[in-house]
């Protein structure tokens, strides 16, 4: 077991779902201020309705929230369920991304994808951490921010160089290689595909924003990510369409945005997806008698 080798193990498990907590808790002051264009710094964090300041002791992620029942404290105004809904989901990420560190490569809980530099288990947490800030704002707002987009570009060059394991290599350059190769061909691609789109439905087909994402995801990722997640989101997008059609809802069809489905594609690649990705090539390269 490699809990035998790294007996803290446990408490950094423990440690990796808190602190994810906390990023939700942040990740949802930067949701509802960076479309407003408010500093996610200041003012501290307080009640959107009567403006009270939120004390420490009733702000702790996810607790809080139930203790008080979905109300503010001082108001007694609904606090949207959102909140504790990204906390939650924010730990449950970063508990999975740290489930995959295992020194002796052997197998994780639930087939998660096996990782043994540390570095990569920040490396994750940064990424979907930026994966879900893009999919609440996109949801809310039809909008992915660049702090999100560009700087994810920018923030996949330079932990490539810093950290080749990202890519699976050992160099820089190599790294760099495969970050600028995965930018531009998810740039590239999803751009060619919004204006094919455009041309056939004469009205626009994509919006810049999930262009300039994947662009961020190749970054962070490298091309054969790309390819798996502009399938997968569009598997998940058919079926979800088809759904929603089938329920009657085809208003809402039409209102949900492609980021979230990029999003989800990509947070599938990171924990399964290269196993999913070798069986593919698997059945398409099966000698055929």
């Amino acid at each position: 077991m490699f809990s035998e080798y790294f007996p803290w193990y446990p408490f950094f498990t423990f440690l990796s779902f808190f602190w994810g907590a906390a990023i939700g808790s942040f990740l949802n002051v930067c949701i509802y201020r960076i479309p407003r264009d408010e500093s996610v710094v200041a003012p501290r964090s307080h009640c959107p309705h009567c403006s009270k300041l939120i004390p420490w002791y009733l702000n702790i992620p996810i607790f809080s929230y139930l203790m008080l029942c979905g109300r503010c404290r001082f108001c007694k105004a609904r606090i949207t369920p959102r909140y504790v809904l990204v906390e939650l989901l924010v730990a449950l990420l970063f508990l999975l991304v740290w489930l995959k560190f295992d020194l002796l490569m052997g197998a994780r809980p639930l087939g998660l994808l096996p990782i043994v530099s540390p570095a990569l288990v920040p490396v994750y947490w940064l990424f979907v951490s930026g994966l879900v800030l893009a999919t609440f704002v996109d949801l809310e707002h039809y909008i992915i921010p660049d702090s999100v987009s560009i700087g994810g570009m920018v923030a996949g060059l330079i932990l490539s160089a810093l950290v080749p394991a990202m890519h699976g290599v050992e160099t820089v350059l190599e790294s760099l290689i495969q970050s600028v190769i995965g930018l531009a061909m998810g740039f590239g691609l999803l751009w060619s595909i919004g204006k094919l789109g455009s041309v056939i439905f004469r009205k626009p087909a994509m919006g810049f924003g999930d262009v300039k994402l994947i662009g961020a995801m190749g970054a962070f990722l490298g091309w054969q990510a790309v390819l798996f997640t502009i399938i997968g989101s569009s598997l998940v997008g058919s079926v979800i369409g088809i759904s929603l059609v089938v329920g009657r809802c085809k208003r809402m069809q039409s209102r949900l945005p492609y980021g979230p489905y990029l999003a989800l594609a990509a947070i599938l690649w990171i924990f399964w997806g290269q196993n999913w990705w070798q069986l593919y090539i698997d059945f398409l390269t099966r000698p055929v008698y």
